[in-house]
């Protein structure tokens, strides 16, 4: 059985995935600092397999989608993923301009996943 992906779907997973590895290489990269044996651990091979996994998913969004639609809508994600994260899990908070730009880059994705 073969299930059917939708591009939007997988753009929104892909980026999930490379948010995921930077805030694990944020959280690591602060407390081990920018040394090679920062580099020989677990974490940086977890970040690595996030990343790997996640442009093999953006890949396949390239092979099916023009790029003109896809771009906008990795970029409007990886904003609003970025977004949630410094609200939820980091407490950093927004500025309104921040909100209204995400605001912003909600609805050009919604036009551009219903279009």
């Amino acid at each position: 059985m073969v299930i059917a992906m939708n591009p939007v779907y997988v753009v929104v997973a892909t980026q999930v995935l490379f948010t995921a590895g930077d805030l694990l290489a944020r959280t690591r990269m602060r407390q081990f600092g920018f040394e090679p044996s920062a580099f020989a651990s677990w974490w940086f091979l977890g970040y690595m397999t996030l990343r790997t996994v996640a442009t093999f998913g953006q890949l396949w969004v390239l092979s099916k989608v023009t790029l003109g639609r896809t771009m906008p809508l990795f970029s409007a994600t990886s904003v609003v993923l970025s977004m949630a994260l410094s609200v939820v899990v980091l407490h950093e908070g927004l500025t309104v301009r921040t909100a209204i730009g995400g605001a912003l880059a909600v609805a050009a994705l919604v036009v551009l996943a219903l279009g």
